[in-house]
């Protein structure tokens, strides 16, 4: 079934692949070149913030767009654009440039995903959704991790990786344009209010909020408290990879587990441990890096877990109906997280160095441990019977793509 989905489905994974290649080379690459280009910690933290600012813009008008323009108009302008954007950081490394630039990025690769995904939700019957789903995160994961390792080919300090992200952007391009395959229908539900679903579910709310605030701090920061603390460039490569890598290989253990025991007993577990891995990371540091990269494998698995978790757990308290437009609420507040991360812990590293990065992380994820028993003891409980069942998604997906698995778990 995988490989005849695959082949009635190459053009969309291949253009994911892609995708996601550019996105993990280019956010690693502008953390490394900021610092070589003298900008502080707190300019690099407001940079990487304007990424997720971009993405909720266009997480908001993309949809909108595709209804008067069309899929494949929509999916080549902005990949051109996002092409221009990459350009123009290597071109101009100026901080307000930066700053418009990787907002803008943000923006275009919002839709690209919303495109794409809404192919795949058009392409999957019953028989292959699965086949789909898993094919589609091996290829998200898969090209993040990868793209890390783009980094080695040539100095950060100078152009040709800038001009490499944008091919491989432009490339991206090529199998989806070229395709045949009918407009799929866009149906963006409408929110929740965020009152009532904070109401319906606090620690799916507060979890969902840190997930974005802790992965956003990752994405944003980890390259640069890398560059800060004296890595190599192949050893920055590795250390961003090995957080992909653990998201990739703990996240279906996690929910499988949360799927059998109380799930806010393994949010609360999964949370301690996120930080007790982050402060095994700062005692290590970078004179024993084999031993810090399983650290930091097991903490991007614990901590990307979490986004799943949120999700799944708030799910057991909401009536199928209301599960999509809550996803879609909940999207939002994991973006709102991801532009206050960066910004708030460049902050603390501006403040107390570069070393504060892991300790950052942890006090994060301690916010929801903390929350988390708290709810443990005032909030309403869920039987396991009563439990939906957990999934893997990527995280900072579309509800479009939350579509698709809705459909996969019912």
């Amino acid at each position: 079934m995988i490989s005849k989905t695959l082949s009635n489905n190459w053009p969309l994974f291949f253009g994911i692949l892609l995708i996601m290649i550019a996105n993990g080379l280019q956010g690693t690459l502008l953390g490394v070149r900021a610092g070589i280009e003298g900008f502080s910690t707190l300019t690099i933290g407001v940079l990487m913030s304007f990424y997720y600012l971009g993405f909720l813009g266009g997480y908001f008008f993309v949809p909108k767009l595709v209804l008067r323009v069309g899929h494949i108009r929509v999916f080549a302008a902005l990949a051109s654009l996002a092409s221009t954007a990459v350009l123009l950081h290597g071109l101009f490394p100026v901080p307000w440039l930066w700053l418009l630039a990787r907002a803008v990025t943000g923006f275009c690769y919002a839709g690209l995903y919303i495109v794409i995904e809404s192919w795949l939700n058009q392409a999957a019957d019953n028989k292959s959704r699965g086949s789909i789903l898993a094919l589609y995160l091996l290829a998200s994961h898969g090209g993040m991790m990868l793209g890390q390792f783009l980094l080695n080919i040539t100095d950060p300090a100078q152009l040709e990786l800038f001009v490499l992200t944008s091919v491989i952007v432009s490339l991206a391009l090529l199998p989806i344009s070229l395709s045949q395959r009918p407009a799929p229908v866009i149906e963006t539900p409408d929110p929740i209010s965020l009152k009532t679903l904070y109401k319906t579910s606090p620690l799916g709310v507060v979890g969902m909020f840190f997930n974005g605030f802790g992965s956003g701090t990752i994405y944003g920061l980890a390259p640069v408290f890398a560059a800060m603390v004296g890595m190599s460039i192949p050893q920055i490569s590795l250390f961003m990879a090995s957080f992909v890598f653990g998201g990739i290989t703990l996240t279906v253990p996690i929910g499988w587990l949360s799927d059998h025991i109380s799930r806010s007993f393994v949010m609360v577990s999964v949370s301690i441990l996120v930080a007790i891995s982050a402060s095994i990371c700062f005692f290590i540091g970078i004179e024993s890096f084999p031993i810090l990269l399983l650290a930091t494998t097991l903490l991007g698995g614990l901590c990307f877990s979490t986004y799943g978790l949120s999700i799944a757990y708030t799910n057991d308290r909401l009536k199928p109906s209301q599960m999509l437009s809550a996803s879609s609420s909940m999207i939002l507040v994991n973006g709102v997280g991801a532009c206050f991360g960066p910004v708030l812990v460049s902050l603390v590293m501006s403040q107390f160095g570069s070393t504060s990065f892991f300790p950052a992380i942890a006090m994060i994820f301690l916010g929801i441990a903390l929350f988390g028993l708290y709810r443990v003891k005032v909030g309403k409980k869920v039987t396991l019977e009563n439990q939906t069942d957990s999934f893997l998604v990527p995280v900072r997906t579309s509800s479009v793509l939350m579509r698709l698995v809705k459909e996969e778990i019912e």
